[in-house]
């Protein structure tokens, strides 16, 4: 008979030996314990008392860029046991502010990726990095805060849009990151991350208000002079010398916003490890088009040759060319055929063979914001042209094309600055697709005399408005 503790196996063919009695049988083997990952530190913790334990000193809130928006800006207020209260401190209010991005800026994945989910996956982007931080707040009387655009996440994503649904799932793995990056800093900060496309998105100032606010501070409390912005996005073109090669920024966006709230900027490279500036160069760039006084004055071309005629507008979305319209034409009796109004095209033709039966000259404005890929809008193409001058033969007047040759970067600035400002918006237009503005070129065709206008007028741009309407729109956008 086996003894029940024998596990061992006989050799095949033959029979188990009897039991040695004066051999010691061994014990069954033992059961490998599972290894469980816990601390000491968190054994403590969970039998500690809740009253005893140590406060999450990150709060995290949610912001909306107006009434009829949801929230698209996280704010995070990190808030060391030492420190005041409310984090904020205002009671001492400190006019230097250092404003850094954070991604490829502050910190960097410690895997290698280029993004990143793992909220561990992170390690800070120059070991000099906390140090320095802190030496800013607690030797040099800085305000230090975070300004970061996070598109990748979504808060309150809309049921229908086609954007993924992880992007609301990384919202707590992206907390949980910045908690520990905040923790690490122990230092009063507040990090805005933006994650819609909208006033709070760098290069727009909209973060920077909400910081001010927070911080209750108006513009003449900041000093500007010694305040600094740092972010990667330099717009930085390629360095292929040497050992030290550098490719393109991917944009100039953390430049751009710190043109718009006016501190100096600096790359992470400049500010932490003291290299030289790289040259940059801007997509679009502002100070081409600086306030003039000369842009506020009647323009010499524009006056009324006939008695009555239709002006037909050629020209991209966002060219001026209702401005125009307003500022030069409407003051020589001119009436407006509009698109945004009327809807349809065949109701444009409509109302333009009324006013002119009426006595009215005619101008001719289609924008159409609801169908602004139709290819009859803005009047880009031969053929589209020949129907408005069909129609001043029919009526017996002449028809003179104004031609608005509008770069089509400074259009896009134009559209956005537009849609996001309702001091400049007076008919409440909407942001424009930048399919918008390439379905234009794609089918512009230079407008000739040979297709019957009476004269052709070429319209540069210049900024049409008040110095006040300039400082927001000399401010970078997209």
């Amino acid at each position: 008979m086996v003894p029940p503790n024998d596990t061992r196996s006989p050799p095949s063919g033959t029979k188990r030996p009897a039991p040695d009695n004066d051999r010691t049988i061994s014990p069954p083997p033992l059961k490998r314990k599972a290894q469980v990952a816990i601390s000491k530190s968190a054994v403590t913790n969970f039998f500690t008392p809740t009253s005893q334990k140590a406060k999450d000193r990150t709060a995290w809130f949610e912001r909306r860029p107006d009434d009829d928006s949801p929230a698209t800006l996280l704010v995070a207020k990190h808030v060391p046991e030492s420190a005041a209260p409310n984090g904020l401190n205002t009671a001492v209010k400190r006019p230097k502010i250092a404003a850094f991005d954070l991604d490829s800026t502050l910190i960097t994945t410690a895997s290698g990726k280029r993004h990143s989910d793992d909220p561990a996956d992170w390690k800070w982007w120059h070991h000099s990095v906390p140090g320095r931080l802190r030496q800013l707040y607690n030797d040099e009387g800085y305000r230090v805060v975070v300004f970061t655009n996070q598109g990748g996440l979504a808060l309150h994503p809309d049921p229908k849009a086609k954007a993924p649904k992880s992007a609301k799932n990384r919202v707590p793995a992206f907390k949980q990151k910045c908690n520990a990056v905040l923790d690490q800093l122990n230092i009063p900060i507040t990090l805005y991350a933006a994650t819609g496309k909208d006033i709070y998105r760098k290069p727009r100032p909209g973060m920077f208000s909400e910081m001010k606010d927070d911080y209750d501070l108006t513009d003449s409390d900041i000093d500007r002079e010694n305040s600094v912005f740092v972010g990667d996005a330099g717009g930085r073109i390629a360095d292929a010398k040497g050992a030290s090669a550098a490719a393109k920024d991917f944009s100039c966006s953390d430049r751009n916003f710190a043109h718009n709230i006016g501190f100096k900027y600096q790359t992470p490279e400049e500010f932490f490890l003291g290299e030289e500036p790289r040259d940059f160069a801007r997509d679009f760039d502002l100070s081409n088009f600086p306030f003039s006084e000369e842009g506020q004055d009647g323009e010499e071309h524009v006056e009324k040759t006939n008695d009555k005629d239709i002006v037909l507008f050629v020209g991209p979305p966002g060219a001026g060319k209702s401005t125009f319209y307003w500022k030069y034409l409407k003051p020589l009796g001119y009436e407006r055929v509009n698109q945004d109004i009327l809807k349809r095209h065949d109701k444009c033709f409509k109302a333009a063979a009324e006013f002119l039966q009426e006595g009215d000259s005619v101008v001719v404005v289609l924008h159409s914001s609801a169908d602004l890929l139709r290819a009859d809008n803005t009047n880009p193409d031969v053929d589209t042209r020949s129907q408005w001058i069909a129609l001043a033969r029919k009526h017996g007047v002449p028809i003179r094309c104004f031609w608005f040759r509008t770069p089509l970067q400074l259009c896009e600035h134009n559209a956005t600055v537009r849609s996001m400002n309702k001091k400049l918006n007076p008919e409440s237009r909407q942001a424009l697709p930048r399919i918008a503005f390439n379905g234009f070129t794609s089918r512009f065709k230079e407008p000739k005399i040979e297709e019957g206008f009476q004269d052709i007028v070429p319209v540069d741009f210049k900024f049409r408005g008040t110095k006040e309407e300039y400082d927001i729109w000399g401010q970078y956008w997209i």
